[in-house]
């Protein structure tokens, strides 16, 4: 009976082992900056802090924006959005995430709050993952942020109770957050949110790392949505 259970035991720990493999080698492969991207913004670079990449305007406005990468996509495929917003007087931080897996290391934002004290207001949220990992953390740090955004996502707790301001960002032709998704989650959303949604636009093009299996094609070109999503944003932090 002894032996039985110690070989349950080891098959069992051996199960483990290997699905942490499996993830550890599935993780690897990830999304980084498309040629386009890299046309336009000099990703070798890109300015680096202790927690990430880091943004930092030449006229700050005092407002700051922290953007958790989907998952498996690399911080840099979203370069081109954040100097879009650092063009506006916002400092940009995209942390590193653990295996690129936001939703491992929700906290990162504080380690940049804590890093840069000049910014009197924060934004905080992301693509995908990103923006579930966004939400977790704004769940627990309300009274400290000016707002929650999400790039084609939807919070898995409930904010109805708050006033936070929260904006949704999502694309028509989006093949892994579908805008019904969204929809159907709209009651997990604030009194004081806003809801977006880009004609034409599909879920790899929130970044610039190109298509991304089980998406739709989208109707508009990859800087068509990009600026669109930074006018959005820009737009709405703007009298927050």
């Amino acid at each position: 009976m002894v032996k039985w259970s110690v070989r349950l035991l080891l098959a069992a720990i051996a199960v483990l082992l290997a699905a942490i493999a499996g993830f550890v080698i599935y993780a690897q492969f990830d999304y980084g900056p498309s040629a386009e991207l890299k046309e336009r913004v000099a990703v070798d670079a890109l300015e680096r802090d202790g927690s990430g990449l880091i943004f930092q305007p030449e006229k700050p406005n005092g407002k700051g924006v922290i953007l958790y990468q989907g998952a498996k996509v690399e911080a840099a495929a979203y370069a081109y959005l954040a100097e879009k917003l650092q063009a506006e007087g916002y400092t940009v931080a995209i942390p590193d995430m653990p295996l690129k897996f936001p939703i491992l290391a929700a906290g990162k934002a504080d380690e940049v709050i804590v890093t840069y004290p000049a910014v009197e207001k924060w934004f905080i949220g992301g693509h995908s993952l990103g923006g579930v990992a966004a939400a977790q953390y704004a769940e627990e740090h309300q009274d400290e942020l000016a707002g929650l955004y999400f790039l084609a996502a939807y919070p898995v707790g409930d904010f109805a109770l708050s006033d936070l301001p929260m904006l949704s960002v999502s694309a028509e032709n989006d093949g892994l957050t579908l805008p019904q998704d969204i929809k159907e989650r709209q009651m997990l959303f604030s009194a004081n949110s806003e809801f977006i949604e880009i004609a034409g636009g599909n879920h790899a093009q929130f970044g610039l790392y190109g298509e991304q299996k089980n998406d739709l094609p989208a109707a508009i070109s990859p800087l068509d949505q990009q600026d669109q999503v930074a006018q959005t944003l820009l737009d709405w932090m703007a009298n927050k």
